[in-house]
């Protein structure tokens, strides 16, 4: 209900936007959609609420995307998430606590994350699908990273890039931190 009152509250404004953006008079939107008028002026002023055709006829009209319109405007709000709430993983690795970064819709396509450390900790991880590659980020520490028989050390600042369809493994000489883009194929 919530989010059906946000794109009410927002739609006459995007409406008015994209007919003033294109140069169009009333009169002229209304002959390329066949929307009345008065009833394009209602909805622009947010005294009526378009059907999904009247909104469909006035987006072909306007030449503007449909879903665009109703979307979240990204330019004009910032989302936070603090950093008590942000999500872990729990029981997966030694010695190893995971944040997760990425917003829960890119699970599965590119994911992002805190790793960090105990000396001694190991994160290791089986095959992931075909195609999907790991770059890990070194902020602090020392790690030795592993994918299939290759393996290589890295001090802070340095970014490793490997298969992750392969068994691979992070492991911590010494308390470290380093973010991961796990970039699936």
């Amino acid at each position: 209900m919530e989010r059906t009152d946000e794109i009410l509250t927002l739609l006459p404004a995007r409406l008015k936007e994209a007919r003033r953006a294109k140069g169009l008079s009333l009169d002229a939107v209304t002959k390329l959609s066949g929307v009345s008028r008065s009833m394009v002026s209602q909805i622009e002023r947010g005294e009526s609420s378009p059907t999904i055709s009247t909104l469909w006829n006035l987006t072909r009209a306007l030449q503007v995307d449909f879903a665009g319109l109703l979307a979240d405007s990204q330019g004009d709000r910032i989302e936070v998430l603090r950093g008590d709430a942000v999500p872990t993983i729990e029981n997966h690795g030694n010695g190893c606590a995971i944040r997760i970064l990425s917003p829960p819709e890119e699970a599965g396509k590119h994911e992002v994350y805190e790793l960090r450390f105990e000396a001694g900790g190991v994160l290791a991880s089986q095959p992931h699908t075909a195609g999907t590659r790991e770059h890990l980020t070194l902020i602090e520490g020392k790690l030795t990273v592993a994918s299939g028989l290759a393996s290589d050390h890295l001090i802070a600042g340095d970014t490793a890039r490997y298969s992750a369809d392969v068994e691979h493994s992070i492991s911590a000489d010494e308390p470290s931190r380093a973010f991961l883009v796990v970039q699936h194929g």
